[in-house]
């Protein structure tokens, strides 16, 4: 095995996601000393001869299965963002060939990292299998579908363990590479994140919008449905079950098992979201929006939007619902 490191670039790989790693690994490159510099050298790899990105710009890469065991490596994200566009990709034959290799290349010492939708490509070779593992938090349902022996938690925006490590959506390829860089130098690091501007990313908890998450179960589409209805009158399990039709205890595990965490969980979620939702588009007092959401009190959904979203009720109400400040 050798200490290089290389980025494993399927045909159709999201462009920001691979420019990520290597605008990272260069940019610590040029502002290491030079005893840290070659171990931040990167190759592009790829399946096949001619690749292109998600948005057709071809990339020199150099043929992966003609290197030697790298010691590091790079799963960007895939161009697909969707379930059935990821399903579509995971399909195609290049990415069974790059199943093959990673596992061989894991199974002779390599470290396997991947970030976003390219967690589906580490999780197809078994080697998350009963592992904790992170991925991008809208596709979170579907990924629990797809591997269940995955121990998912998709707050998380980045997850390490022996020699696989996952991370979160697009922008999590900048943690993922950031981490590398501090396994080698944390002085170093935190320099590329000045030059980068990259601040400590929150958890992926702090940016996922309920609604968006991606599932069909119809159970959970039910219940979803009742929460939207009932966010100013309070939680109830057995009313829940009531109106979906089943029991609760069925009710429990699905949404579990979808989800990822319990029916008043979720619920608690979709409160946040909309108190987050009325503050940004409505003049209402915070009493008022208390109310509709089924609090007591102000206080309460202060404290649990600072908790839940990272910012305070004034900093939301200035931003606007593309995440920009007034």
């Amino acid at each position: 095995m050798s200490t290089a490191t290389t980025i494993l670039a399927l045909d159709g790989v999201f462009d920001t996601g691979l420019a990520a790693f290597q605008d990272t690994l260069a940019t610590a490159r040029d502002l290491a000393p030079p005893a840290l510099r070659e171990t931040l050298n990167s190759s592009v790899s790829s399946i096949r001869r001619a690749t292109r990105t998600a948005h057709g710009l071809a990339i020199p890469t150099v043929r992966a299965d003609a290197l030697p065991t790298p010691g590091f490596v790079f799963v960007p994200a895939l161009g697909a963002k969707t379930e059935e566009g990821i399903a579509d990709a995971l399909a195609h034959p290049d990415v069974k060939r790059a199943v093959e290799l990673l596992r061989t290349w894991q199974a002779n010492g390599a470290t396997i990292a991947a970030a976003c939708t390219g967690t589906f490509v580490l999780a197809e070779t078994g080697l998350l299998d009963k592992q904790e593992a992170t991925t991008s938090w809208w596709l979170a349902p579907f990924f629990r579908a797809r591997y269940p022996s995955v121990a998912l938690d998709d707050s998380r925006a980045l997850v390490g363990n022996d020699r696989v490590v996952t991370a979160g959506a697009v922008l999590a390829h900048f943690d993922l590479a950031l981490w590398f860089v501090r396994q080698r130098s944390p002085e170093l690091a935190d320099t590329v994140a000045r030059y980068l501007m990259l601040d400590p990313r929150s958890p992926q908890a702090t940016y996922a919008i309920p609604d968006h998450l991606r599932h069909a179960d119809h159970l959970v589409m039910l219940f979803e449905k009742w929460a939207r209805e009932n966010l100013d009158t309070g939680f109830s399990l057995e009313q829940a079950a009531a109106f979906v039709g089943t029991s609760e205890r069925t009710l429990s595990r699905r949404i579990n098992m979808v989800l990822g965490r319990s029916p008043l969980s979720y619920f608690q979620s979709l409160r946040v979201e909309r108190a987050a939702y009325l503050l940004r588009t409505t003049k209402l007092g915070m009493d008022e929006i208390a109310a509709r959401t089924g609090y007591d009190n102000a206080a309460t959904l202060r404290t649990l939007l600072r908790r839940k979203t990272g910012r305070t009720a004034s900093e939301i109400r200035r931003t606007n619902h593309l995440g920009v400040q007034d």
